[in-house]
């Protein structure tokens, strides 16, 4: 069993409600695999360890990194290079030119000092500002990472998106999930779906074996590799249109309200 996080298994405050938490404890308990996916970085995952007693795996920043939740460590990376990230940035900066940056690392992130912080970023402590001192900030650039994110003030991110791809979507995959025009990008081929496939080939589970929950455009290539697929009701329009199956909201336990009926 694989689900996204934010938007699909966690309510809209972020939190774990009781049943979800239960129905979670009832998937391993069935001796199945229990999988989050999801494009948190890992240093946002400390919550949900936590709340599901540091079981599994998570792939995190939409496959770019594999964290153990009981240990709180990442055990494989696949990040975008430093070249690569420097021509990426200078492509969509010389043609986009009101996007602002930012990166996330193995270990932390760097955001310029026009990009906006999220709820998240916007307490934690050590985020690196870099500044905008060069046309491609020196300093964000400098080594590899495992998410580029490009902001832009009012773009829709859809349009935004296919503004990325035709630029660089040679280089990069890019995505969005936060309903703010953020484009997110993986190294070229890093998706969600790809970091699973590797997963369930080690516990030998065929894709037909997989049931995935999902609700943003970053879940889709996940959803698609899936067996069977859920959104929750408050899944983005794409979403809604790929899926097998449509439970209840977020907020409403969506994704309990299934698990509690397959793991008895």
């Amino acid at each position: 069993m694989a689900t996204d996080l934010d938007g699909t298994a966690l309510r809209t405050d972020g939190t774990v409600s009781p049943r979800t938490v239960a129905a979670f404890t009832k998937v391993e308990a069935s001796g199945a695999t229990l999988v989050f996916v999801t494009g948190r970085p890992p240093r946002w995952m400390s919550g949900v360890a936590g709340a599901v007693r540091h079981h599994g795996l998570a792939i995190c920043a939409n496959g770019a990194l594999i964290y153990d939740l009981h240990t709180e460590e990442i055990v494989e990376s696949h990040l975008i290079s430093a070249e690569v990230l420097e021509e990426v940035v200078a492509q969509l900066r010389a043609n986009v030119p009101e996007l602002a940056f930012s990166v996330e690392y193995e270990g932390g992130f760097a955001h310029e000092s026009d990009f906006p912080l999220g709820g998240w970023d916007s307490k934690a402590v050590g985020g690196l500002n870099v500044g905008m001192t060069t046309p491609t900030s020196q300093t964000l650039i400098s080594r590899p990472c495992a998410k580029l994110l490009a902001l832009h003030p009012h773009m829709d991110p859809d349009r935004l998106q296919a503004t990325v791809d035709d630029l660089v979507g040679h280089l990069v995959t890019s995505t969005h999930s936060s309903g703010r025009s953020l484009i997110e990008m993986s190294a070229h081929g890093v998706t969600k779906a790809t970091a699973l496939a590797v997963l369930a080939d080690r516990h030998e589970i065929n894709p037909s074996q997989v049931v995935a929950f999902g609700d943003m455009p970053n879940d889709l290539p996940m959803l698609a590799w899936a067996g069977t697929s859920y959104a929750v009701a408050n899944a983005h329009p794409k979403v809604l249109a790929a899926v097998d199956h449509v439970t209840a909201a977020n907020n409403d336990d969506g994704v309990a309200l299934v698990l509690e009926k397959l793991y008895r």
